[in-house]
């Protein structure tokens, strides 16, 4: 079975970095990301990282002040997140998928991330 165990969530104030990491066990394709769901919004794609083809994604939101990694020994992902803003508070989820899919068939539960 495959795993996503997110950690790294906390309550900062605006301008204060974290960093949030997913340890996936059962899983190593390398197809990752990073998510978000801030309360009465819709989940929206954060960033993702293919360590197949080398490919990044980093949403427009985001650009800038985040970074996704994945440590391929580790079969963890990572999520750099400075200069975080108020609106960037949400649940953040970790996800994974076959490569070959176009969608995310994994997720991890979550780590709440609080911005004042």
């Amino acid at each position: 079975d495959v795993q996503l165990v997110e950690s790294g969530g906390g309550s900062v104030q605006a301008g204060q970095s974290l960093r949030l990491s997913c340890v996936a066990s059962g899983y190593s394709d390398g197809c990752m990301g990073w998510f978000r769901q801030a309360p009465g919004k819709e989940r929206a794609a954060v960033a993702a990282h293919y360590t197949g083809t080398a490919t990044t994604y980093v949403a427009d939101s985001v650009k800038g002040r985040f970074t996704i990694s994945q440590d391929e020994a580790a079969n963890t992902l990572y999520l750099q997140m400075n200069n975080l803003l108020p609106e960037d508070t949400a649940m953040y989820f970790c996800a994974a998928k076959p490569c070959a899919n176009e969608s995310y068939i994994y997720w991890g539960q979550g780590t709440q991330v609080t911005v004042s």
